[in-house]
């Protein structure tokens, strides 16, 4: 469980493929206080560490992980965002985020707006009904806040505002039109939804 504060923004340094897909990612963490086996989001994605040493670790990526998330996004040279666990008693900054991407978004429109930036995002139709204005939702993990949500027939855009602290931040510095973006619902809509579902089966 984490809550959408990113902590850093590694690099990927090297992919290779095994049975899955192995990376390793740089990063600023203390890897001697990372646990092998411990839980850490990459951009979004929960994985799992299995190898690290100083100022690195390594995760597996499986093929329904590489399949659920933006393209390219596993690729030497990639900023991700980064996030550990969250611990009992840590403090809430963001919204609960479970590591589960919902659906890949792109930018469809940055503007500047004082000194933080209005970014628009087109997201499949079938997530519309998850995103809701002044909503909580996760970007490449990054817990924002929905502006604005229009529903079109094939896809839902919605808006959101970033700050000059969240741009420096995270991996959202030149963030840009057709960028790919992994998209995580609010995990009570989740469970509203789920809930509504099964009123309408009965």
């Amino acid at each position: 469980m984490f809550t959408g504060i990113i902590t850093d923004v590694g690099t990927i340094e090297a992919v290779e493929r095994r049975g899955d897909l192995r990376a390793r990612i740089s990063t600023v963490y203390d890897t001697a206080t990372v646990d092998l086996g411990a839980s850490i989001a990459c951009s979004g994605v929960c994985l799992t560490v299995v190898d690290k040493g100083p100022g690195w670790f390594a995760v597996d990526i499986s093929g329904e992980s590489v399949a659920r998330s933006a393209d390219s996004m596993w690729s030497q040279g990639t900023a991700l965002n980064l996030e550990r666990a969250l611990k009992v008693g840590d403090e809430l900054g963001g919204h609960i985020v479970t590591g589960h991407v919902d659906g890949v978004g792109e930018v469809v429109s940055v503007t500047a707006e004082g000194d933080s930036h209005v970014v628009g995002f087109a997201a499949p139709r079938a997530i519309a009904p998850y995103i809701a204005p002044k909503g909580s939702i996760a970007i490449d993990g990054v817990s924002l806040t929905v502006n604005t949500v229009e529903d079109e027939a094939e896809r839902v855009l919605f808006s959101i505002n970033l700050i000059p602290h969240t741009m420096a931040m995270t991996s959202f510095a030149g963030i840009a039109p057709g960028r790919r973006v992994n998209i995580e619902i609010d995990v009570l809509a989740r469970y509203l939804g789920r809930m509504e579902q099964l009123r309408h089966v009965r």
